[in-house]
């Protein structure tokens, strides 16, 4: 065994004397504390020399308490002080004043000197000690140990020793703050603030080892000199002091409103007990799930830390120490902050472990969800901001902890540095770039450049250079993969083939191909043989990207599909208050009841487009069911031209071209068939040629050349939303009143279209009663029923060209080119 290790005393006897090991060593230090007294008693008349010199053996010789507590008195050197400390006997009155009353003042000054040099170590004194309501146990060691002059002093060395004093304090504060800190659950900010402060507390403790040094070398030490020695460092621990007891009370603040806003209310207790809810078991079961539904609250950590270090830094900037003090504070909290969002906008990894960070990841959602997805929530909600902030307008509520109710400050990493504030979406998107192309396989080369190599910090003018930089070199490589490598711009001519119907002759092709098909109801259609259809049909079409075109059939037809859309939420965009009217829905309704009939599989035909990531986030199922609802618009326009042009033909057979003098109101009514046939036909074809040259071809043209000038990722996705949207606007999808109007006059065109076999069939049977001479008695059935036509077209169509001359003159200008053109058919009439 060691032999400066004492030996312990043997086990047996404690157990023989029945006390605990707390209280033996309360008993024993008890009476070594009595024989230290009594000896210092006993040299009270001796020579002061003599007395100041026993005091100090005496305190040498007093560590046999500690040598019964502690095994190793090298594990534990000062423990010899806190054990006599903690055993000495407080005395109170006379007895303790006449220790330094009755001493001259060099021998006060010697006697505090020593006591205040275990003060500034966080130990307590003979002469200086614990506030009289200090206990261990109940206070808390974040607010440090209050300690106080127990003896009275001569007024000269009082006044020095009080400034001296909160020393103690703010070192014990700071120390159980480092202490605390250091735990995992408060991250590495925290961690890097605590092994600054710890770096600042070494020079501390140097500081107080010299001047010990110097008190049992030198005897000019006085207390004035130890003033003049730290001095400086008072208002430097004092800053800390501010500091960490700002972050404490946060935390705690926090906390306690958390469990305040738990405890229940008498009144509400009350009232569950009247109901017969006061049953033990389930006010156990409810504070239950009270308890798995409320959030637990977050720790000061993160960007909330810095903020703090940096509010406190604005607000004293006056004081240069205090700047100095937080600058260097922030500049070592801020480093793993700042490496962290170096190697989020470098490599596009979120290396987050404790929550930190502003930018937050939901691992659920991953790229797959973008092959069903109608709301674009993998590049919107993947990687997002704590605060919940976007580059919209609107603010995402959801996920976002509630603010601190003191401060009103978000917790955690939710809380952006103020530094960082108005870069925050900056290094979002370049981290997010720098994913999507790490989710492609892709190994990311980062822009290394020399400022990469330097340290950066949070105050440093380099460090918004350096997310400048990184934002640019994401985009520029996320836009060269999409433009480039996935062959962006050929993707989206080829929908505009095929969607918007830029070469049709493929169109013209399947509807000839698949007319009998077309004709079943859509439940009862093949898919497999529509789809073989199609490919037969582009067979002959030198067009790329054909094999990712698939046919799909709707479940809804494309106007009550809209109609709904638009009067209950308005997703599609429609004015604010507008809609369906209510008696005009009711008839809606009580019509569509009476003569519910299959949709046919014309009016449920649609395009699918099949693209693989990264395509799919610019062209996701949200843009694809825009390309789909402007195909369906286009199909029914060009499916209604093709029955009107059938019609046409075959109204040029003989019973439409031979002349019957002697039957002149059937030549008049062959006229106004004939007539109302053209209108019908005129009106579909400017609504087309409308549609096709004066919305979405120049609307392409814009899109082509902001797609040649783009220079970031989300305006290259939010110009081509704004291009489809633009389009749906200016082809009337999304207006209620001009919809409704619109989708009544193309089901009277194609109703009318479907009654050519019976209008030839009537002119057969007029034809054949002027020869036979017995006279045409069905005469007047045929002009009632010419004239139901005429008069539903007629009102129909007044009321759409009123709809749009309102909307062209007041909201869309774009529908103006719309007015001229269908004023010529009403000219006609």
């Amino acid at each position: 065994m060691d032999p400066y290790t004492p030996r312990t005393r043997p086990g047996g006897r404690k157990k023989n004397l029945g006390l605990s090991a707390k209280e033996y060593t309360k008993i024993t230090g008890t009476i070594a504390s009595v024989r230290r007294n009594r000896q210092l008693s006993d040299d009270i008349y001796e020579d002061p020399d003599v007395r100041v010199h026993s005091s100090r053996e005496n305190r040498s010789k007093s560590h046999e308490p500690s040598f019964i507590a502690e095994t190793s008195f090298v594990r534990a050197p000062l423990n010899s002080r806190v054990g006599a400390s903690a055993s000495i006997p407080k005395m109170k009155g006379k007895g303790k004043e006449d220790v330094l009353d009755n001493l001259p003042v060099d021998i006060q000054e010697a006697l505090i000197l020593e006591d205040l040099l275990y003060v500034l170590m966080g130990i307590e004194g003979t002469y200086i000690s614990h506030h009289p309501e200090y206990s261990p146990e109940d206070d808390d060691p974040l607010k440090g140990i209050l300690f106080v002059l127990s003896s009275p002093l001569d007024s000269s060395l009082r006044d020095l020793t009080e400034r001296i004093v909160p020393l103690g304090t703010y070192y014990t504060a700071i120390s159980s703050f480092v202490e605390s800190r250091s735990h995992l659950d408060f991250g590495l900010v925290n961690h890097a603030l605590c092994a600054a402060i710890r770096d600042m507390l070494k020079d501390y403790q140097t500081l107080l080892s010299q001047l010990e040094h110097a008190f049992n070398t030198s005897p000019q030490f006085s207390l004035q000199k130890l003033w003049f020695y730290v001095h400086p460092t008072v208002h430097t621990l004092s800053l800390i002091y501010q500091l960490i007891i700002e972050l404490a009370t946060t935390d705690d603040d926090d906390a306690s409103s958390s469990s305040s806003s738990s405890e229940s209310d008498p009144e509400q207790a009350a009232r569950d007990e009247a109901l017969g809810l006061g049953g033990a078991k389930l006010k156990a079961v409810l504070s239950d799930m009270k308890k798995s539904t409320s959030d637990a609250p977050i720790n000061v950590k993160g960007g909330e830390v810095l903020t703090v270090i940096y509010e406190r830094m604005q607000t004293m900037s006056g004081d240069p120490t205090a700047v100095k003090v937080y600058s260097t504070l922030l500049t070592a909290a801020g480093v793993p902050y700042v490496e962290m969002l170096r190697v989020w906008t470098t490599t596009g990894r979120l290396e987050d472990p404790y929550e930190e960070l502003c930018v937050k990841e939901s691992k659920f959602i991953s790229k797959g969800i973008l092959e069903v997805d109608y709301t674009d929530e993998y590049w919107e909600r993947r990687y997002t901001l704590r605060d919940g902030s976007t580059l919209s307008s609107k603010r995402q509520h959801t996920g976002v902890p509630p603010p601190r109710t003191v401060g009103g400050r978000l917790p955690g990493g939710a809380c952006i540095p103020p530094l960082l504030e108005g870069w925050k979406h900056k290094f979002l998107l370049a981290g997010k770039y720098l994913n999507v192309i790490r989710e492609c396989g892709i190994e990311v080369q980062a822009d290394q450049k020399d400022i990469t190599k330097e340290s950066l910090s949070m105050e440093d003018e380099k460090l918004y250079k350096f997310i400048e930089d990184a934002y640019t070199h994401a985009n520029r490589t996320l836009l060269r993969l999409l433009l480039q490598d996935q062959q962006l711009i050929p993707r989206l001519r080829s929908l505009k083939r095929y969607f918007f119907l830029a070469s049709s002759s493929f169109l013209t092709h399947l509807l000839d191909l698949a007319h009998l098909e077309l004709k079943k109801p859509a439940k009862g259609v093949s898919i497999v043989k529509l789809q073989s259809l199609l490919d037969l049909a582009l067979t002959g079409e030198d067009a790329a990207f054909r094999e990712d075109v698939r046919v799909s059939i709707a479940s809804s037809g494309l106007y009550e599909w809209l109609l709904k859309v638009i009067s209950v939420s308005g997703v599609i965009g429609g004015e604010e208050g507008e809609g369906v009217p209510d008696e005009e829905a009711k008839k809606d309704r009580d019509r569509e009841k009476d003569d519910k009939k299959p949709m046919l599989a014309i009016d449920a035909l649609t395009l699918d487009y099949n693209v693989k990531f990264p395509l799919s986030l610019v062209i996701s199922r949200k843009t694809i069911l825009r390309y789909q609802l402007l195909f369906r618009f286009l199909l029914h326009l060009k499916h209604v031209e093709q029955s009107l042009a059938s019609m046409w033909i075959e109204q040029k057979t003989s019973p439409w071209r031979r002349s019957v003098p002697n039957h002149p109101e059937f030549e008049q009514w062959r006229l106004r068939v004939a007539l109302l046939r053209a209108r019908m036909l005129a009106f579909v074809q400017q609504i087309l040629a409308f549609t096709t040259f004066e919305v979405l071809e120049p609307n392409w043209r814009a899109l082509e050349a902001k797609l040649a000038k783009v220079t970031t990722v989300d305006q290259l996705l939010r110009d081509h939303v704004d291009f489809l949207d633009t389009c749906l606007k200016e082809c009337m999808l999304t207006s209620a009143k001009l919809l409704r109007a619109y989708s009544r006059m193309i089901v009277t065109c194609s109703t009318f279209a479907l009654y050519t076999s019976s209008f030839t069939k009537s002119a057969n049977q007029a034809l054949a009663a002027v020869e036979s001479g017995d006279g045409d008695q069905a005469m007047n059935k045929r002009w009632e029923f010419l004239k139901k036509f005429e008069s539903n077209f007629n009102h129909w169509f007044k009321f759409h060209l009123d709809c749009v001359q309102y909307y062209a003159s007041s909201e869309n200008v774009s529908l103006l080119p719309l007015v001229v053109r269908l004023s010529s058919i009403k000219a006609m009439s």
